[in-house]
């Protein structure tokens, strides 16, 4: 396989970043609960980025992870919320996956996933109250069952997280609908692919940060020169810098195994969950440093940065807290042992 391969088309990410930069320009970010601007999700269907990973005989665009990334990253990077990932790379993932005839033939559709406990219940769902339908997987005596379920047979609780993404609460009758087979190892994958999401989000709102630091402290002026020549500020961005390349290389090591080798691959799990313990540990240094080396104007609604560490913050604790991806970080150690140690962390 060729080594550049995780790296997507140069057009494409020129296509990306001028869509969403376009977008962001003529639309300010909004205070409360977001919605999703249907007219802006539509242009985003005609360019073939709605199912962009989804097959192209079901109405998708067959791109790989690679291109997935790149779209949900331009989308961090310009501070635009939309449910692209909850849209293609979960619930069009799953729908393909087990031949769900879905919704892809359905113009500008949107569908959000969620795995609800025996009474039909799930907490903290994206986007379930922008979604037209859900996919809904659930355990059984048998296994596990899934179904797409119309938005509109869904009771709805509305939530959000703290950057008004909406993160609902739904209860679904679970007799009513009739579901179809998935296998245990499917929904372990869409487990992994869900945590991988989030640690791919929190590194780039990290990585951005990082970018608007580097901006700032050469022109903001303090005792007659720029912060930058302070020692103090100088150390509070080799912290920045070097733990938003720890989320970065931790995420990128976990999504190279599970593209190289399969979403199944042996060890991945222990890979996926060493970057979101990386990318939750690092947000906190870097949103408690970037703002500190911008002071006060950080925090106004103007500036960009907040988007970017409410972003880290919020989404570091999806699909996952940060503590439990710890344990499982620890439990791996103690299992490898003194003998095993290396070969489990030099994977």
């Amino acid at each position: 396989m060729n080594e550049d391969f995780l790296t997507p088309d140069a057009d494409l990410l020129e296509m990306l970043d001028g869509v969403f930069s376009s977008y962001r320009e003529a639309h300010a970010p909004l205070a409360g609960r977001l919605t999703l601007d249907r007219e802006f999700w539509a242009e985003l269907d005609e360019l073939g980025l709605v199912r962009l990973t989804g097959a192209e005989d079901k109405g998708g665009s067959g791109a790989s992870w690679v291109e997935g990334r790149a779209l949900v990253e331009a989308a961090v990077r310009h501070g635009v919320r939309v449910p692209a990932a909850e849209n293609d790379l979960l619930a069009g993932w799953v729908r393909d996956a087990i031949g769900i005839d879905g919704v892809d033939a359905v113009s500008n559709a949107v569908s959000t996933v969620a795995i609800v406990d025996g009474n039909g219940v799930a907490k903290n769902v994206p986007w379930a109250g922008e979604a037209d339908t859900i996919v809904v997987v659930w355990l059984v005596d048998e296994g596990y069952l899934a179904a797409e379920v119309p938005a509109a047979r869904v009771r709805l609780t509305p939530g959000e997280n703290m950057l008004g993404e909406p993160r609902d609460t739904i209860a679904v009758e679970l007799d009513s609908i009739i579901g179809s087979p998935v296998a245990a190892e499917t929904v372990a994958e869409l487990r992994r692919r869900s945590a991988l999401v989030r640690a791919v989000q929190v590194s780039a709102a990290l990585e951005c940060s990082l970018d608007l630091a580097l901006e700032y402290v050469p022109v903001r002026v303090q005792f007659g020169r720029p912060i930058a020549k302070l020692q103090a500020v100088q150390n509070l961005l080799a912290d920045i810098a070097t733990e938003t390349s720890l989320a970065r290389s931790s995420t990128d090591s976990a999504f190279t195994k599970a593209l190289v080798e399969g979403w199944s691959a042996e060890g991945l799990d222990f890979l996926v969950a060493v970057a979101r313990s990386c990318a939750g540990h690092a947000a906190s240094v870097v949103v408690r440093n970037a703002h500190q080396v911008f002071g006060a104007v950080g925090t106004t609604r103007e500036h960009r940065l907040h988007e970017y560490t409410r972003a880290a913050l919020a989404w570091r604790g999806e699909y996952g807290a940060v503590r439990s991806w710890d344990l499982q970080v620890s439990a791996a150690a103690r299992n490898a042992g003194p003998g095993g140690l290396w070969a489990l962390i030099a994977r």
